[in-house]
């Protein structure tokens, strides 16, 4: 069963793709703001990050960065999740380090699969 560690500030958006994850077999923890989804990679090293952008504390952009430059969670990949779908938007969470990109609203047959690819 792979971890999944999914860093989304909003509890509505947390709550049903947890459970949605869950029913597909992960187990799931969540962190409500980056930096919490920083220190609960280097606690619990999840086998994937779910990463929301738009982060209070610390943003998902700087907190992926932080992941990155750690050795400890460098090798963790990252699914950047956002609501920007703007031109640019993917490359700059590529930049940031983020593995792969997703727009919100989640299309979850859409993640699953990022998620397959990325997963060991």
């Amino acid at each position: 069963m792979a971890k999944v560690l999914l860093v989304e500030d909003n509890e509505m958006n947390r709550d049903m793709l947890s459970r949605r994850l869950m029913r597909q077999g992960f187990e799931v923890s969540v962190a409500v703001d980056g930096q919490a989804g920083v220190d609960a990679a280097r606690a619990s090293r999840p086998d994937i990050v779910l990463m929301d952008m738009s982060l209070p504390v610390l943003d998902g952009w700087e907190a992926t960065r932080q992941l990155k430059a750690s050795p400890e969670t460098r090798g963790i990949p990252v699914i950047a999740l956002t609501a920007h779908a703007m031109a640019g938007d993917r490359q700059q969470a590529l930049d940031a380090g983020c593995d792969d990109y997703d727009t919100k609203p989640i299309e979850l047959p859409r993640l699953l699969e990022k998620m397959r690819r990325l997963l060991p």
